[in-house]
């Protein structure tokens, strides 16, 4: 008996999915979450370490021992109270962070099986929460008098704003689209991260006191100055991504059927083109469908493109399955679903059917040599390799850069060649005084979790900040 118990202790409790085949035909949400009776038997796995090494792991601080200890004991709505301490998003952290290479890879359960499922616990407290509707609003503190303008609601921006309405500033989020909510409503899909989940962490967001001011791009509604100077702001937070699309640079990219990521899946999820004609945004419904890239949001355009009602999609990737960057359960899914992976592959051109449509790309096989800067192993061509492949569309998913849009109405901000915003890791401070960034428009495109983390870090920052603002002028 003790045997078996032991074994099953090294095993974590799966979430319950849709079927692979009547998924890939739908925008429903894949995994179904867990039950009650679930949630006690994942977190009865932890083993409630002295010293817990997961905490480490995670970017917004969660204490993650202690929530899970209250999901044992079936206190589900105080679990949740607990995880949001640190984390105003939990439902959307517990859907699409990375937390295997977080929090979990850190787990001593992992050691000797599978780690304890932080994100899913996480997620089945924020979901029971948001059933019960006994969502907690803390109490408003003293206003501080200080006011900060944050630049872009995705999830960064979301956190940042969170932790400084609680710090009794007063809070303007200004967003540029007409939906907030950054890459949580436009990049990320339905069947990943479903809209109403997103709006539900916004409203509360808003519910703590935090004003949201839309259709507002800043750098041409207001500039950086305006807002510091003429507005009364105290101090200011960018966040707002990495948001221009990255293109493979071959020939024959400016044939019709062929799209950035970017504006792919922002039709798709923000402008809901996939429920066309009921949402007036069309987008073109392919047969056969290639997507470049090995990342989240390649995952994320192929199983898109294969619910529009794609017959073949390929995902062709320059490196191996090993060296892709996306979480192994979106490449999971993938697989699932019939994306088929062409793999140690790249294209060099895309081949026109005589009335500017796309109608093929060719490509070439690779091979790996010596690791690259990013130490993965570097891809190389093969020589005489190409071929073919019969598509109607394309999708290049290689990332995003800067938009320079922002950055360049603040000629005092300091800019890397690469046009990313400079700032302190630790703090998010850049060279223009009282302005703090995060994020993709720091970093470089990354994870949903890593931009929540800078929000967290330039918020402490900017309370600091605004602290000692004003003594220079009393001396």
């Amino acid at each position: 008996m003790e045997e078996k118990e032991e074994k099953k202790s090294k095993i974590r409790v799966k979430m319950r999915e849709q079927d692979p085949l009547e998924r890939a035909r739908n925008f429903k949400e894949v995994p179904y979450g867990y039950s009650p009776e679930d949630a006690v038997e994942e977190a009865s796995r932890c083993l409630a370490c002295k010293k817990p090494a997961c905490r480490t792991g995670c970017p917004v601080e969660v204490d993650i021992p202690a929530f899970i200890s209250l999901i044992k004991e079936g206190q589900f709505l105080e679990a949740c109270y607990k995880v949001k301490e640190k984390n105003a998003l939990p439902a959307v952290c517990g859907r699409v962070c990375p937390q295997e290479s977080q929090c979990e890879s850190l787990c001593l359960v992992g050691k000797k099986g599978e780690p304890v499922a932080v994100g899913n616990l996480e997620r089945f407290v924020a979901d029971y929460e948001a059933e019960k509707g006994e969502v907690k609003i803390p109490e408003k503190p003293k206003p501080t008098g200080r006011k900060v303008a944050i630049i872009g609601s995705g999830p960064g921006g979301l956190t940042c704003a969170s932790d400084l309405i609680q710090s009794g500033h007063e809070v303007t989020l200004f967003e540029a689209l007409h939906k907030p909510g950054g890459v949580l409503i436009y990049g990320i899909p339905e069947f990943r991260l479903p809209k109403v989940i997103v709006d539900r962490e916004v409203e509360y967001i808003k519910k703590l006191g935090v004003e949201l001011v839309l259709n507002a791009v800043i750098g041409n509604l207001y500039t950086s100055d305006e807002l510091l100077n003429d507005h009364g702001y105290d101090a200011m937070y960018i966040g707002i991504g990495a948001g221009l699309p990255m293109f493979l640079g071959i020939p024959g990219e400016n044939l019709n059927g062929i799209y950035s990521a970017n504006e792919f899946l922002t039709r798709a999820n923000l402008m809901k083109a996939y429920l066309f004609p009921e949402y007036d945004t069309p987008i073109k419904k392919a047969k056969k469908v290639a997507v470049f890239g090995g990342g989240n949001v390649a995952m994320d355009s192929a199983r898109v493109a294969l619910r529009l009602g794609a017959e073949k999609v390929y995902l062709i990737y320059r490196r191996s399955e090993a060296e892709m960057p996306a979480r192994k359960a979106e490449v999971h899914h993938a697989h699932e679903e019939g994306i088929e992976f062409v793999l140690l592959t790249n294209p060099i051109r895309f081949i026109d059917d005589g009335k500017g449509n796309v109608c093929a790309v060719e490509c070439i096989r690779m091979e790996l040599g010596d690791p690259d800067a990013s130490g993965r192993r570097s891809p190389i061509p093969i020589k005489g390799s190409e071929s073919q492949i019969e598509i109607d569309a394309a999708i290049s998913a290689l990332g995003a850069k800067a938009n320079p849009l922002l950055p360049k109405t603040m000629s005092d901000l300091k800019l890397n060649k690469k046009g990313y915003i400079i700032a302190e890791e630790e703090t998010g401070m850049t060279s223009k005084r009282g302005v703090f960034a995060g994020g993709d428009i720091v970093t470089g495109a990354a994870t949903v979790i890593s931009a929540m983390g800078a929000g967290k870090k330039a918020a402490r920052a900017i309370n600091e900040y605004l602290k000692w603002k004003y003594w220079d002028f009393r001396n």
